[in-house]
């Protein structure tokens, strides 16, 4: 008998997630690092060298786009794709799944 799994996309790192969710609405790196800072309540600060090779990263693989801004400011503006919202989604209930998991066994206090 075979066994069929389903595809697995790669689960999304922390940086990666927390940018994407910051990036549901338009905002530039600085937007970006306050965001983070202030949901994760300063457990997560981004320096500006992993925030900006995050931002690349996400534009490179599509899961943001530029999002048009007035051409005198020297910011740049992103937004969330469709295909990074899918990622997100994919990623969340992923989590979920792993929450689940270690609720059941820290409840029960043993592994099955």
């Amino acid at each position: 008998m075979t066994v069929m799994k389903k595809a697995v996309e790669t689960p999304l790192t922390e940086t990666a997630f927390l940018i994407l969710l910051a990036m549901y609405r338009p905002n530039h790196g600085y937007g970006v690092m306050q965001f983070v800072e202030e949901k994760t309540e300063g457990r997560v600060v981004f320096g500006p060298g992993t925030l900006y090779g995050a931002i690349n990263n996400l534009f490179k693989k599509g899961l943001i786009e530029k999002y048009p801004t007035d051409p005198s400011e020297r910011r740049q503006d992103y937004v969330i794709t469709p295909l990074g919202k899918s990622h997100v989604q994919s990623e969340l209930k992923r989590m979920q799944e792993v929450v689940a998991i270690a609720e059941g066994i820290v409840r029960s206090g043993e592994h099955d």
